[in-house]
């Protein structure tokens, strides 16, 4: 029997082939360029219709989340446009931590992720089609290590200065979903949670902090191997050109609300990030922050309030994160939108887990939020 081929010398590609065996293979993960972050996969079989795949990732308990392997099952595709979830087992007692992936496809070619990759290629088509869209404007914020553009589309006539953000760390890609499914909101002349947005808020969108990492199929960090959410305190342009210009763009435009959205690998559920302990937290902002997190949990199924990660405590914030320093620096109610690379377990579905579909649906209800939270204080 011939032995399946694997490769991902492609945008956001990333494995390494230990040893092929007809449609067995042993796998590793590749570091992030000057960095020990390990997490993100993404890869292409062929060679494989009808045939049992079983693919071991290994030597996952030195990956950069090992609690993201129990209860995770990788991402399959075999047309590139609907991803599923394959049968996939964890044992860190096996070769170090080797995650097991079982799957049968009906075609020769089928690819495996970490979670639903977003190309550079429909990165630039949704930039452009938003772009061409009536009273959206583009700007180059900045260019990044490897000569990549650093797109910010801006749209509304309204006062409240809102910076919507994603994929600082690029391995999160259902960051950039959620961003698809906000700017179709936005965009669209007919919706009137996007018009009436638009009238309040004068809105900042950057799809993608991180287009490097990205297409470099890196989890957490740029091309020079730095983590740019540890960056916002003292960006240069050596290390973070792309923080470095997002911040001196909000110096220039002020900031009263921001969203920055990633993923998380081990908890499964969606979840927000605050801002508690920064030096200058007021129980004003505070309440601002914790209604918007209530009314979001009002309005969809998809979030909750119970799940998330340890606040800080008082004057203990670390400021090098955007979205302390953004809290901090401008006194805006800032915080950190989580989704997961699992599923929601509180409503899970057992053909995709978590989506990029309900990435962009999740999207459109935080914005219907956004607008709900910004009538209450008018």
């Amino acid at each position: 029997m011939t032995d399946i081929h694997i490769d991902a010398a492609f945008d956001s590609g990333n494995i390494e082939v230990l040893a092929i065996d007809g449609a067995k293979a042993r796998l590793a993960i590749r570091r992030d360029h000057q960095s020990e972050f390990a997490q993100w996969f993404h890869f292409r079989v062929a060679g494989c219709a009808g045939r049992e795949l079983v693919l071991r990732i290994e030597n996952l308990a030195t990956s950069a989340y090992p609690d993201g392997w129990p209860g995770y099952r990788a991402c399959v595709s075999e047309d590139r446009e609907y991803w599923g979830r394959a049968d996939s087992s964890y044992d860190k007692a096996d070769a170090n931590g080797t995650l097991t992936i079982r799957y049968t496809p009906a075609s020769d070619l089928v690819s495996f992720a970490y979670f639903a990759p977003y190309s550079l290629e429909r990165h630039f088509d949704l930039v452009a089609e938003a772009a061409a869209s009536e009273g959206v404007s583009h700007r180059r914020l900045g260019t990044t290590l490897d000569g990549r553009a650093l797109d910010c589309l801006e749209m509304g006539e309204g006062d409240c200065q809102v910076w919507l953000y994603a994929r600082q760390h690029p391995g999160e890609s259902m960051a950039e979903w959620w961003m698809e499914g906000a700017l179709d909101l936005l965009t669209d002349p007919a919706d009137p949670v996007a018009r009436k947005l638009r009238q309040l808020c004068r809105l900042h969108v950057v799809p993608n902090c991180n287009p490097d990492g990205s297409t470099r199929g890196h989890l957490r960090t740029n091309a020079a191997g730095v983590n740019l959410n540890r960056e916002w305190d003292n960006p240069t342009a050596e290390r973070a050109p792309e923080v470095l210009a997002i911040r001196n763009a909000m110096d220039a435009s002020g900031v009263d609300f921001a969203m920055d959205v990633h993923g998380d690998e081990a908890i499964p559920a969606n979840f927000i990030a605050g801002f508690e302990g920064i030096p200058s937290w007021t129980d004003k902002l505070g309440a601002d922050y914790e209604r918007y997190r209530e009314l979001l949990d009002r309005r969809t199924p998809d979030f909750q309030r119970r799940l998330g990660y340890e606040t800080a405590r008082p004057g203990r914030a670390n400021l090098s994160m955007s979205t302390n320093q953004v809290a901090e620096r401008f006194g805006a109610v800032s915080m950190t939108l989580e989704m997961p690379f699992k599923d929601n377990d509180d409503l899970p579905d057992p053909a995709q887990g978590w989506s990029p579909e309900r990435s962009r649906l999740l999207a459109r209800d935080c914005l219907g939020t956004l607008l709900q939270w910004l009538e209450e204080r008018a």
